[in-house]
């Protein structure tokens, strides 16, 4: 055989095998870019919030964008989930979100709005569109973002969040995930608060096992940065509960027919006399027995 060719041969094989083991894998939901598209010239200025308590909140994932493979020189992919991130564990994540609303007094009603509602680059006349189909009054946008390294030759990602950039590092056969929630007034545009989770999976995977060990760790990462996250949101909510009666120039309130802020609503109020006055009337009647 030529030895040129022999050559070629070899190099066209080694490459094939740098390209297949050389690589990154994205899936990721933005919600810098559902709410503030670069292909609109809309200038988006938010006022400042008024509530109406108790509130009405709608939960929702905002629409995924390409899951994204990098070999040597470029990104290629399609429109789909995260490696793990299906449709049912979307739906446990967004339950979690939810939990952390109930029981809260200035909140009444919780929406899961399917992501299909949701629109690429929809921003907030989307959002605006949603609140007239459900009636809710604040939204809790939820994005992730989850990078696999296989390759010691891409050592870090930056996550674009609504606060700005958030760099993290990685090495082979790592997986980086966040998961973020940032809750929204719709009709003020005014970001009230978010809460972000993060984890980082270390992972010793063969070239045999790869595929499969790399799912697992996909997992692995949305349960622990759901985890984090989670505890990050019920301490901004217990924060932003402080926030709405101690700041009023950032938040004005209005208490909805019947709903009192010192007892979390009207319907507790009553239920709460109704016990008051139940004992009091039992008190004074083994009172009257007594004598």
């Amino acid at each position: 055989m030529n030895s040129k060719l022999l050559i070629g041969i070899v190099t066209i094989f080694a490459l094939s095998l740098i390209s297949c083991g050389s690589q990154q894998t994205r899936s990721k939901s933005s919600v810098v870019d559902y709410l503030y598209p670069t292909n609109t010239n809309t200038v988006i200025q938010p006022s400042i919030p008024t509530l109406n308590l108790p509130l009405k909140v709608g939960i929702a994932f905002v629409p995924e964008q390409r899951t994204e493979t990098r070999g040597m020189k470029q990104w290629s992919g399609a429109i789909g989930f995260g490696a793990a991130l299906t449709s049912a564990s979307k739906t446990d994540l967004l339950d979690k979100v939810a939990s952390n609303f109930k029981g809260l007094g200035f909140v009444s009603e919780i929406e899961v709005i399917p992501t299909e509602y949701l629109t690429h680059g929809g921003s907030f006349h989307n959002l605006e569109q949603i609140q007239t189909m459900y009636g809710i009054d604040i939204i809790a946008l939820v994005s992730y973002d989850q990078v696999q390294f296989t390759d010691e030759g891409f050592l870090s990602l930056t996550y674009w969040t609504i606060v700005g950039a958030y760099v993290v590092s990685g090495e082979i056969n790592d997986t980086s995930t966040m998961l973020d929630t940032v809750v929204y007034d719709i009709k003020s545009k005014k970001m009230l608060f978010r809460a972000p989770g993060t984890s980082i999976v270390k992972s010793n995977a063969t070239p045999v096992n790869l595929s499969e060990e790399l799912r697992t760790d996909s997992i692995k990462g949305f349960n622990t940065a759901a985890e984090e996250m989670t505890k990050n949101l019920h301490s901004q909510l217990s924060r932003f509960k402080e926030k709405i009666k101690q700041d009023p120039e950032q938040v004005k309130i209005v208490h909805r027919k019947g709903y009192s802020s010192s007892s979390g609503s009207g319907a507790f109020n009553l239920y709460t006399l109704a016990i008051l006055l139940l004992i009091a009337v039992t008190k004074k009647n083994l009172t009257n027995k007594d004598r």
